[in-house]
């Protein structure tokens, strides 16, 4: 069985062969930082780094929202080196790094921060949407939201 790229011909124009390393995977209370990400796939190999900041937003389903709080399991940090490490082996990029943070986010605060650098574009950007979707699929953190009305709910908990 091959392990080509099927999304095409394949890449003749690199000189070296993807490096798909995993520079950070976190979960954490800290901040978090999506330059910093960017700076840590920083690969002499890339053309494309790609980024994503899952950012608190104010409003959800025409509620507005006051701030949030994700709690994680135990196992999250384990899932998300897992899922990561799973993604990056099917792409053809040189780094990824990635973190969600945890406790309480104020609005604007980045609860997700993506950085993929890759040869080309369309893997960059396929790669990080990719670990955006398995990271939200998979990764056992569940969002308490308050609401401006003084309700609030979690989500995606079991």
């Amino acid at each position: 069985m091959s392990t080509a790229r099927t999304d095409g011909p394949a890449d003749t124009s690199r000189r070296t062969a993807p490096g798909r390393r995993v520079v950070r995977t976190a979960v954490t209370t800290a901040a978090l930082d999506v330059a910093e990400h960017a700076a840590l796939v920083d690969d002499a190999a890339a053309g494309a780094v790609v980024t994503f900041a899952g950012v608190v937003r104010d409003h959800d389903h025409g509620r507005g929202v006051r701030e949030l709080e994700y709690t994680g399991h135990p196992s999250a940090a384990d899932v998300l080196a897992r899922v990561v490490a799973e993604v990056t082996a099917g792409a053809a990029v040189d780094a990824v790094a990635v973190s969600h943070r945890l406790g309480h986010l104020a609005i604007g605060d980045v609860a997700l921060a993506v950085a993929v650098s890759a040869a080309h574009r369309g893997e960059a950007f396929a790669a990080c949407a990719r670990l955006v979707d398995e990271v939200k699929a998979q990764l056992p953190v569940w969002k308490h939201q308050r609401f401006t009305d003084g309700t609030s709910e979690w989500v995606a908990c079991p």
